[in-house]
């Protein structure tokens, strides 16, 4: 059964989070992006928890802005290395004395999870990424590929000092388009009914600046005038490296994020696997759900099965923060 439990972390974030599963057991953490909210993994969490799906300790929190976690003020309390902190101490709190089992997340949950995978790859066994760019290949894109950039041109609307007014106009009509534009009300897969609507109703009621915070604090996105944005961002080869055991799925019928995205991504990732879902949107957790928890069940039992009794029993102290002690 889900449950909804708040973690206050050491540096006074709460996030407040969808839990299944036992505490102790191996965690698995979902990582959600915008404008959508924890509950979106509900149905992943009920099954990875069970015993004959690997029975994970299951956690999804709201990231801070959304839901009921904590919603800074500050555009600057948004930027990628107070998001990446936030699910460093809740992986802290959670699993304590192990690596996450798995990071499981899609768009803007994705870009902390690289981040995260980049910056601490003790703390982490395997990281799945659904329609979520590498920093790497998304600069480069957002460069050079004018494509890519009227592709992200929605994201300039969206740092806008009246987005959140102009989003909440006619029932949320700009934001109902983010997945009706991709097939979420029509078409085999088809997936947003009214009860879906009523819980995303819910949560964008509570506010959306906090939301709309990730987009201002961060300069990944497409050039404008006066804005130099994404042509003035140089990125280290060093900050783009993972090591990590990685599985991206990729709906390749994503109009916001390209599949050129994931092209030339083994560049930076030294042991992938991609899943080209040819008829899949960015929306593929709602599209797909069958798949897609197969495709994680598949890459996470491939960890389970290479393990040395050495590596089951690994021991990190909670505090023990890769230079963040």
């Amino acid at each position: 059964m889900i449950q909804t439990h708040t973690h206050t972390l050491a540096h006074g974030i709460a996030l407040s989070c969808r839990v299944c599963g036992e505490p102790g057991r191996p965690v698995l953490m979902f990582l959600h992006g915008f404008p959508e909210a924890a509950f979106v993994w509900d149905a992943l969490l009920s099954y990875f928890a069970q015993p004959e799906h690997g029975g994970y300790r299951c956690v999804a929190p709201n990231l801070r802005g959304y839901e009921h976690s904590s919603r800074p003020a500050q555009v600057s309390d948004y930027r990628a290395k107070h998001l990446v902190q936030d699910i460093l101490d809740l992986a802290a709190l959670e699993s304590p004395e192990a690596p996450l089992a798995g990071l499981v997340a899609h768009d803007w949950g994705g870009a902390i999870a690289w981040n995260f995978a980049n910056q601490h790859p003790t703390r982490l066994r395997r990281l799945v990424i659904l329609n979520a760019p590498h920093p790497g290949t998304f600069l480069r894109e957002l460069q050079n590929n004018p494509s890519q950039q009227a592709a992200s041109a929605y994201m300039n609307f969206l740092i806008r000092p009246d987005a959140q007014a102009l989003l909440a106009q006619d029932d949320y009509r700009r934001l109902w388009e983010f997945f009706t534009n991709m097939g979420a009300t029509q078409g085999k897969h088809a997936w947003l009914n009214e009860a879906l609507k009523d819980q995303y109703r819910a949560l964008w009621r509570q506010g959306l600046d906090g939301a709309l915070n990730y987009y201002r604090a961060s300069p990944m996105r497409p050039p404008r005038l006066g804005d130099s944005a994404a042509s003035g961002l140089h990125l280290s080869q060093d900050k783009l490296r993972v090591e990590v055991p990685t599985c991206v799925i990729w709906g390749m019928q994503d109009t916001a994020l390209p599949a050129t995205l994931i092209d030339g991504l083994s560049d930076y990732i030294a042991k992938l696997t991609v899943h080209r879902i040819k008829n899949g949107t960015h929306w593929l957790v709602h599209e797909q759900p069958a798949r897609v928890r197969q495709l994680v069940a598949d890459f996470l039992s491939q960890d389970k099965a290479g393990r040395t009794a050495g590596e089951r029993t690994t021991r990190i102290s909670a505090r023990a923060h890769d230079g963040h002690q």
